[in-house]
């Protein structure tokens, strides 16, 4: 049986870019640790295997080093406790497969005369707070008169991902890469990303974390287009960055979700921990939002603050259910519905390959395509 000589260096980077041990791939491949000795060799199928197994090009895997792997997005997250380092497969194969479906979305624009979205860099980062929070709000319509009409804040997340989709953002919300549920993101590597184009503005949102989270990861990233820039960011409520865009960002995102002169008209003489319910209703956002915003309104100090969100996000997590659900209910929201609609109407006119759009969608049955195409109100 043929053997392949492929450098150990390699079989290591491999491993190590997909967070996998030597002890949990050897169930699958027991003569990994000689491979990596040097002491043997894997065949060309094994080696395939391999690759899959690592989400690696098998191509890679013949290179004479290991490639050097560099974000295709400015990378503002914090170095905090140390969590930057290499990007991880889960996260590199994310942004890869939404530049993919973004540069489908722009030709496809383009060719049916789409307008450039004129909200994209309308803002600078020196813009005052107030006024970009307030020309984003007005907007998207993610004003408080029509948020008062929905029941829950989770509710209104729902809304605000329809409006900045209404808008013109790609909006993808996923908790996995793609549509394999075995590789889910961490929320600790990153919260989420903006692409920013003027033709297909986009934004993903770590799905992996918290919904309170993610209302606020949403509304920082559309303030990453606002400036026309792109970005992965790792901040959420607490956060305190302390780049000056990643700082800007926070503020316009805090301003936008709970405007700082409506907290304070809303505020009375009762303990402001007290008040927290309350103000999440009134303003439907989540209570770590809610939290934030008295922070910045000066009702109690860091150290409280540091002290009641800790405390409320464990309550959060303790509460949170499980995943899973309809695939036809999740699978636009982890698509964006602007995109996956766009997508089913030009394969079903001819306009694009089933086999592209299966790619890009995540999926490989055509029933199941015809499905999805159901639930966004197309048939064949």
């Amino acid at each position: 049986m043929n053997r392949v000589t492929v450098r150990r260096e390699l079989l290591q980077w491999a491993r190590d870019r997909a967070g996998r041990s030597l002890e949990a791939l050897a169930g699958k491949f027991p003569k990994l640790p000689q491979w990596e000795r040097g002491e043997a060799w894997p065949t060309l199928r094994q080696l395939e295997l391999f690759a899959r197994a690592t989400f690696v090009p098998v191509g890679y895997l013949f290179l004479r080093e290991p490639p050097v792997e560099r974000l295709p997005v400015p990378d503002m997250r914090t170095t905090g406790e140390g969590r930057i380092g290499r990007p991880s497969a889960d996260l590199l194969d994310t942004i890869y497969l939404c530049q993919r479906r973004q540069q489908w979305y722009r030709d496809w624009a383009r060719s049916v005369g789409e307008e450039p979205r004129v909200f994209v860099g309308s803002v600078r980062v020196d813009s005052p707070v107030e006024k970009a929070a307030a020309a984003m709000r007005a907007a998207l319509g993610f004003d408080l008169d029509v948020r008062r009409h929905w029941p829950t804040w989770t509710e209104a997340l729902r809304h605000f991902i329809a409006q900045a989709d209404g808008l013109g953002v790609l909006v993808m919300v996923s908790g996995v890469v793609g549509s394999n549920n075995h590789r889910k993101l961490d929320p600790r590597e990153f919260r989420g990303f903006a692409i920013s184009d003027d033709l297909a503005p986009l934004v993903f949102v770590n799905g992996a974390d918290t919904k309170a989270a993610q209302m606020f990861t949403l509304a920082h990233e559309l303030a990453h287009l606002w400036l026309g820039e792109s970005a992965l960011s790792d901040v959420g409520p607490a956060s305190m960055p302390t780049q000056q865009i990643e700082q800007w960002c926070n503020r316009v995102a805090a301003e936008l979700l709970v405007p700082l002169a409506d907290l304070r008209a809303q505020l009375g003489a009762a303990d402001p921990l007290e008040e927290v319910p309350r103000l999440a209703r009134h303003f439907k956002v989540s209570t770590l939002v809610i939290l934030r915003r008295l922070l910045d309104a000066r009702r109690f100090s860091r150290e409280a603050f540091g002290e009641a969100y800790d405390a409320e996000l464990a309550r959060l997590l303790a509460r949170r259910g499980g995943g899973g659900g309809d695939f036809y209910l999740t699978q636009p929201a982890r698509l964006s519905r602007r995109f996956a609609r766009a997508l089913v109407s030009s394969t079903l006119e001819g306009q694009t390959l089933y086999r592209d759009a299966f790619r890009m969608l995540g999926i490989t049955k055509e029933a199941t395509f015809r499905e999805l195409g159901a639930s966004l109100g197309y048939t064949a």
